[in-house]
């Protein structure tokens, strides 16, 4: 992340999920369909606190669900209100028809997912698959780090979800930063409001004057067109949001690499894909080892889920040796979902670097920054010795939990 002088700002000292609640009154977010989940919750009960006691003009409906939740958001935004609604693991699973609504339907919405693993069996720890599953469902999706760039990158994916008509998801970890207290800048409301207008034309609101629908049915012949178009705008987005990021540096300071941040990668000749809170981490890691044993170590944070950069991500892997993707998730029985992709989105490269998945952390697994180095260690030995890779490796496996566990139950 660069960072220059703050001008024309405030300091607050906030949750991950305060952030949250401070961008979207920032953006003079007109709707937000508001339904609790675990680690989400606190989010809408700031924004309810706004309305009550700042009387910030903001309608937070209250709804029964959270496929409601989203219904709400889809009918403000078609109507041209600027909308918001944030969910958890099992709630996102229960929007996830109107998520897809939305996506076919290319309202600007942005949604906050605070990262919760999926049941069963029930869980509340932290993990990733909720924020990546809709990169499938035509949402474009970010990961902040921190709780700074939780702020300023809901302020982005509003940029970003008006330029495109593409909605937005936002996610950060749960509890690691939604409920973890850190100070923020809050730029000026004159910069965020020349930053992202509201009174810019909004061609896809209904009007009673000039009748037409959204999502209606359509011809065989037709649908397959309706889903390039918005493959096509998600893939040519990865320039636009690296220059969102570039804008928002000129009038805040603050910039975090685009799409990818790259920490330690002039040299690095092993590199660890990480993306979300864990990245301090692995850059503390890649910091260690680079002292103790002088192993060129690099950080790419995966900023952008959707756009894939997939640009950037050769560009930084032809210069390197080999690349551990960490991933929080799982597609089962075939490895992390980053790293395959990762493989996919690099093979047509002359020169691959090796890529190792990793798997740790599901539901909030204690990762550690002796994890982090291990990998780097792994790595550089698999370099040297031309070790072959595996599928998958898993940080912090230990089956017999599972046995002692079932003798408790």
């Amino acid at each position: 992340m660069s960072i220059t002088e703050n001008r024309n700002q405030t300091i607050k000292v906030v949750t991950a999920n305060e952030a949250v609640a401070l961008a979207v009154k920032s953006a003079r977010v007109d709707v937000v369909g508001a339904y609790p989940i675990t680690p989400q919750t606190s989010i809408i009960e700031y924004l309810s606190k706004y309305v009550e006691l700042e009387k910030v003009p903001m309608e937070i409906i209250k709804v029964e669900s959270e496929y409601s939740a989203m219904a709400v958001a889809m009918g403000a935004a078609s109507v041209g209100s600027r909308a918001f609604t944030a969910t958890s693991s099992q709630g996102l699973l229960y929007m996830t028809e109107m998520v897809y609504w939305v996506a076919g339907s290319r309202f600007p919405i942005v949604m906050a997912i605070v990262s919760r693993a999926m049941g069963s069996p029930w869980i509340l720890g932290n993990e990733h698959t909720d924020i990546l599953l809709p990169r499938e469902w035509g949402w474009m999706v970010l990961f902040p780090e921190n709780n700074q760039e939780v702020f300023d990158t809901i302020i982005q994916a509003y940029k970003l979800a008006d330029s495109t008509l593409i909605p937005v998801i936002v996610g950060l970890d749960g509890f690691i930063l939604s409920h973890t207290t850190t100070p923020i800048n809050i730029p000026d409301q004159s910069i965020i409001d020349s930053f992202i207008p509201k009174n810019t034309p909004k061609p896809y609101a209904l009007d009673i004057n000039n009748p037409f629908t959204h999502g209606n049915a359509v011809h065989s012949n037709i649908y397959l067109e309706f889903r390039y178009d918005i493959f096509r705008t998600i893939e040519e987005a990865e320039d636009l949001v690296d220059k969102i990021d570039k804008e928002w540096y000129k009038l805040t300071g603050r910039s975090y690499g685009g799409t990818v941040d790259e920490y330690l990668m002039d040299d690095a000749e092993v590199a660890i894909l990480v993306m979300g809170a864990s990245s301090g981490d692995a850059k503390q890691a890649a910091l260690k080892v680079r002292e103790k044993y002088n192993i060129k170590a690099g950080v790419i944070r995966l900023r952008s889920i959707r756009p894939f950069p997939v640009k950037r991500l050769k560009n930084i892997s032809e210069k390197i040796k080999a690349i551990g993707v960490f991933d929080r998730n799982m597609s089962p029985g075939l490895g992390g979902m980053i790293a395959t992709e990762l493989k996919f989105a690099l093979y047509d490269l002359t020169q691959r670097p090796i890529i190792q998945s990793y798997i740790g952390g599901l539901g909030g697994k204690d990762i550690k920054i002796s994890d982090f180095e291990n990998i780097f260690i792994e790595l550089n030995e698999m370099v040297k010795n031309k070790i072959p890779t595996t599928k998958v490796k898993w940080i912090g496996l230990d089956l017999s939990l599972i046995e002692s566990y079932m003798e408790e139950v």
